[in-house]
């Protein structure tokens, strides 16, 4: 979300317009494929669980499309574009057969709405961390290991990196165990498991929320390159500034189980959003020069989604219960995977959006920017994000499962598995 937009216009020498079309198609492609893993891991069935053996079995192809995406050669405009198109396409399928199973493994470590909570938090802690090494030693190793290159340099940071993912991706194989059994072990068919997804209240509600919140961080994410090099003038800033964001957003996750306690998932995430749209809107005022009040009001947002995204994944363990209390049915990896979706989708729809929007007031890479250009920049990474934010505060009104409801669905929940022969 943060490189691969400035890559592929300002290194690789794709049109903004092509790149928002490539975003767009291979997401929707990404989107239909996390279904179809969904329903493909909730059918697997090894020693090692449903959902740990495809966080194996995905790391090495998963380090190997990193490395061919983000690496270029001397091709036609057109040879590039197809490239571009299978490299990317190639990398989101593993992505996908890796990501989908793991954020399955929230709803099978525990039965506990609490303990889900707190995993989360920990989860995207540490996630927030790896954006942190990320985001931060980029710029700075494109330099290193390009010396003046940046094809080079990208394509040596982006395999140092997928080294470091795929030894992660085994540890975390090796360091887990799934121990939620569900209650009915007997396979439904495919049409039944999406007739009780699509008839999933609080699914729905958090698969409209997960677009928006994608669509928000997106925005400010895709944009932020460009902002920096172009309105900022100031491109190593931009290292700065997402570390900082960042960050904060490992404050908020730490927050997260503590502010839960008090306020309630729904009510957090509502008002996390909502500070999330104000800050948003403001970033919209500061000039160049105004670097203190840049970094002040993106930091504040950037605390905001520490609570979002860990509690988005702990609700959607709490929705796979209540599909099992209200079906007696259990299917963890499709609900996780059509959760994930709206996140790919969310992810295509800004992605498409910033490259036309960037096509539409005349940006052209490399070249100083007009003001109407920058104009555009500065729309992408404010008030757009803004307006995400604060459908999803409108959308969280309809969310059904309160504490009270999650304590009665784990208490019948707990008593039909305890009558499961053993």
């Amino acid at each position: 979300m943060v490189f691969l937009p400035i890559f592929y216009t300002d290194v690789f020498g794709l049109s903004a317009a092509a790149v928002g079309v490539l975003l767009l198609v291979c997401r929707y492609l990404d989107g239909v494929t996390d279904l179809a893993m969904g329903l493909i891991a909730d059918r697997t069935n090894t020693r090692w669980g449903k959902f740990r053996p495809w966080i194996l079995w995905s790391a090495l192809p998963f380090g190997a499309m990193t490395i061919l995406t983000f690496t270029t050669f001397d091709l036609t405009p057109g040879a590039k574009l197809v490239y571009a198109y299978a490299t990317y396409s190639g990398l989101i399928l593993a992505f996908t057969a890796s990501n989908v199973p793991y954020s399955a493994l929230t709803g099978v470590l525990t039965p506990d709405p609490s303990e889900r909570t707190s995993i989360s938090s920990y989860r995207f802690f540490f996630a927030f961390l790896g954006g942190l090494i990320t985001q931060g030693l980029n710029i700075p190793l494109v330099a290193f290991f390009g010396q003046g290159d940046e094809i080079r340099g990208y394509s040596s940071t982006m395999t140092l990196f997928a080294g470091i993912a795929v030894f992660l991706f085994i540890l975390t194989f090796l360091g887990t165990r799934e121990r939620v059994k569900p209650a009915d072990q007997a396979q439904t068919p495919m049409r039944q498991d999406m007739k009780d997804l699509l008839t999933n209240t609080p699914w729905i509600v958090l698969f409209v929320t997960g677009l928006l919140f994608v669509t928000f961080t997106t925005f400010k994410q895709g944009v932020t390159m460009y902002y920096f090099k172009y309105y900022m003038q100031d491109v190593p800033l931009a290292a700065a500034f997402m570390i900082a964001g960042l960050v904060a957003a490992m404050i908020g996750t730490t927050l997260t189980p503590t502010l839960t306690r008090l306020l309630g998932k729904r009510t957090l995430m509502t008002a996390a959003f909502g500070l999330a749209a104000v800050t948003s809107a403001l970033l919209y005022i500061p000039g160049p020069g105004d670097l203190t009040a840049v970094f002040v009001l993106s930091s504040i947002t950037e605390l905001s989604t520490g609570p979002i995204v860990s509690l988005f994944f702990a609700m959607l363990a709490d929705s796979s219960d209540y599909s099992e209390w209200k079906n007696r049915r259990r299917a963890t990896g499709l609900l996780f995977s059509a959760g994930t979706l709206a996140f790919k989708f969310g992810t295509g729809v800004a992605g498409a959006l910033t490259g036309w929007v960037l096509t539409l007031v005349g940006y052209v890479a490399n070249t100083q920017q007009t003001p109407e250009a920058l104009q555009g920049i500065r729309l992408l990474i404010s008030i757009f994000p803004a307006g995400a934010a604060l459908l999803s505060v409108l959308v969280l009104r309809f969310y059904p499962l309160d504490n009270g409801l999650l304590g009665r669905i784990g208490r019948d929940l707990t008593i039909r598995r305890e009558e499961l022969p053993v």
